[in-house]
């Protein structure tokens, strides 16, 4: 786990202030004989991180996702640190943590050194033909996510955790850096659930550490905010 924090980029890796990535995704819905797949050409995320996490699926900080298809935003679902937005307005705190516990997870790994907080090994396995640690994280809360770490270079290449829709991994590759930085951005992540994927995100670029507006996390977008 310690290889796996130098590897991704060390302290400025541990303990972000934000992130923006930029990118499109591929969403994939049943139909019959097989499966349609959809592009959206604009996926977007913003994130403001806590300084502490005690819940590993539990959303904090901020974080806006925005998912465009023909310049129409498909998703668009937002949290401004107290409540969760979607196009339709606020949304029940009930329904938002259900929500966002299907989705939160990795940022855990950031945690994993804090107090409270135990990591147990587990079996190896293989990840895309890659030998890979796997670790058992769990949150002072009890919770559970499991990540694979490669074993070659230490690049974290899987995380798994169970979800109200059933058990969720996602699969990291295509990683890169820019310039000058240590941070390592993974350029593709696969979503899948129970085994069956769900989507994947190509993130062709980002920044790390730079100033997001408070109104970016409020839907509809206010007057005068302009998103990247």
């Amino acid at each position: 786990m310690a290889r796996a924090h130098d590897a991704a980029g060390g302290a400025q890796w541990s303990a972000p202030t934000s992130l923006f990535m930029d990118g499109y995704g591929v969403f994939y819905r049943g139909g019959e004989g097989g499966t349609n797949a959809s592009t959206h050409e604009r996926h977007r995320m913003w994130r403001v991180y806590a300084a502490e996490k005690s819940d590993a699926h539990r959303v904090d900080g901020k974080v806006r996702v925005r998912s465009e298809k023909d310049g129409v935003p498909v998703i668009d679902v937002s949290y401004d640190g107290a409540t969760t937005y979607t196009t339709a307005g606020p949304q029940p705190k009930s329904e938002a943590d259900k929500r966002w516990a299907s989705n939160f997870g990795f940022g855990v790994i950031r945690h994993a050194f804090d107090d409270g907080y135990t990591l147990k090994r587990l079996p190896d396995d293989l990840i895309d033909g890659r030998a890979a640690f796997m670790i058992e994280v769990i949150d002072p809360t009890g919770g559970s996510t499991i990540f694979g770490i490669a074993q070659d270079n230490s690049q974290i290449l899987k995380v798994g955790f169970d979800t109200d829709r059933g058990w969720h991994e996602r699969t990291y590759s295509n990683f890169f850096s820019n310039p000058g930085e240590a941070w390592v951005q993974p350029g593709r992540v696969r979503l899948y659930y129970n085994g069956v994927k769900a989507n994947e995100v190509i993130w062709t670029s980002y920044r790390i550490n730079k100033d997001i507006p408070d109104c970016t996390f409020i839907i509809p977008t206010l007057a005068g905010c302009e998103l990247d």
